[in-house]
């Protein structure tokens, strides 16, 4: 998406939650880009709250730094595994689901096979694989104010937007970690759409030769905006995010989400970018 940037990736020690806050923190404490992507999440009942208040304090620094932090909101539709992983719940993923992070949900694209000309899109619910578009509202978030006259509910909603996850039409990504097995894989989830939009970020970070910092206010602006918002996005009114899937024991667990909408809506946000237009809009 963005070739000419510059891609720092910062290991974590593990994927548990304090390391993970720890090189998000590093990353921006020593500014090392303008844009951060995460492609990771869990159930918000989950974490620690002083650790997601931490969090919180970080994504507070990157926003004064004018740094645009992203996450995928999730791939399991309406609900997350539960602590334990033994079954699913219910529940918003975070960090996607923190009010200074641009949550980013997932679609499926129709597109021509040798042009890739835009045809259709739908809500990514790929239910054989037991995969949807991550979204919902938040048990720890209140509503924030750029959401007001958008979020009927009082509480933080997501996704912000949305980006091509299914794994049927995916991308090539290239797997680095799998000893001999190492190869390019097709790869969907919204762990690939956070990455995607980072880049249409970076280009115009590029483009403008500042930071664009926290675009959500500015994205619900476009939203709102009767003439922009047709131009700016493919408004997602097909699909849903009801989770069906199998707990430890076997046993099938449907976890009721939410529908597709005109506008924003709890399974895709405001929808998938018309990059060319969108840009003149968002800086």
């Amino acid at each position: 998406v963005a070739p000419g940037a510059k891609i720092d990736l910062v290991l974590a020690k593990s994927n548990q939650d304090a390391d993970l806050l720890s090189v998000t923190k590093y990353a921006v404490d020593h500014e090392l880009g303008d844009v951060i992507s995460q492609s990771f999440g869990e159930a918000e009942s989950c974490a620690d709250p002083k650790l997601l208040a931490a969090e919180h304090e970080v994504f507070e620094a990157a926003a004064r730094e004018h740094i645009t932090v992203l996450a995928s909101s999730g791939d399991s539709g309406a609900a997350q595994p539960t602590c334990d992983n033994s079954s699913y719940i219910l529940s918003a993923s975070t960090p996607a689901s923190d009010p200074l992070v641009t949550g980013v949900g997932g679609t499926q694209l129709n597109a021509d096979s040798q042009t890739g000309k835009y045809i259709s899109e739908v809500a990514w619910n790929e239910t054989a694989l037991q995969a949807a578009s991550g979204g919902g509202y938040s048990i720890l978030y209140k509503r924030p104010a750029y959401q007001n006259g958008t979020v009927k509910n009082a509480w933080r909603g997501l996704p912000d937007v949305s980006y091509n996850a299914a794994v049927n039409g995916g991308v090539q990504t290239y797997l680095g970690f799998l000893g001999a097995q190492s190869n390019f894989y097709t790869f969907g989830g919204t762990s690939s759409g956070s990455p995607q939009w980072a880049g249409i970020v970076a280009l115009l970070d590029q483009h403008t030769n500042h930071r664009l910092g926290f675009i959500n206010p500015t994205l619900y602006k476009i939203g709102q905006n009767r003439a922009q918002y047709p131009a700016a996005f493919h408004d997602i009114e097909k699909g849903n995010n009801t989770f069906v899937g199998t707990d430890i024991s076997g046993n099938t667990v449907t976890i009721n989400g939410y529908n597709t909408g005109d506008g924003w809506d709890a399974v895709t946000g405001w929808g998938s970018p018309i990059v060319s237009h969108l840009i003149w809009y968002l800086w």
